[in-house]
């Protein structure tokens, strides 16, 4: 099901124009309209959800299936070597439309871009004793109603 306001829906039901690469009855991906490198490709899946973990199993493995297939074709049009694949989940990690999709960015050889941890100014300081406790508290959290 598709939503009336959203972007990426009306890009779902031909409203709006877009450079598509792939369809399948699960997943559409088109180009980015504001590329960070040439073949900036989004993947969306063709139901309304805001967030990752909003998705239920079958249209978690869509996406990740439509994300595996292009990868390939897109670094190889554009002469990448590597990619950087990444989801901002919400409106604090940057997500600026709320219907979920996944980037996959052709990268190449001294392109300027950096690694995933680049996209944070503010690293915590991290010792043995913090991650333990970290992981034990994300652990605690499987059990809880609504998760896992």
């Amino acid at each position: 099901m598709t939503q009336k306001n959203c972007i990426f829906c009306k890009i779902i039901n031909g409203e709006i124009a877009s450079y598509n690469i792939f369809e399948d009855n699960y997943t559409i991906a088109f180009l980015d309209r504001f590329p960070i490198s040439l073949g900036h490709t989004l993947v969306i899946p063709k139901v309304h959800t805001g967030r990752i973990e909003e998705l239920n199993q079958k249209e978690t493995v869509a996406l990740f299936s439509t994300v595996q297939k292009i990868v390939g074709p897109i670094l190889h049009s554009f002469d990448s070597s590597s990619s950087t694949i990444g989801i901002n989940d919400g409106k604090d990690a940057g997500q600026v439309i709320p219907h979920i999709h996944v980037h996959i960015v052709p990268r190449t050889e001294g392109d300027g871009g950096g690694n995933i941890h680049s996209i944070m100014n503010k690293q915590p300081i991290v010792d043995e004793e913090i991650l333990a406790k970290a992981a034990e508290k994300i652990r605690k959290n499987f059990s809880k109603e609504g998760f896992i």
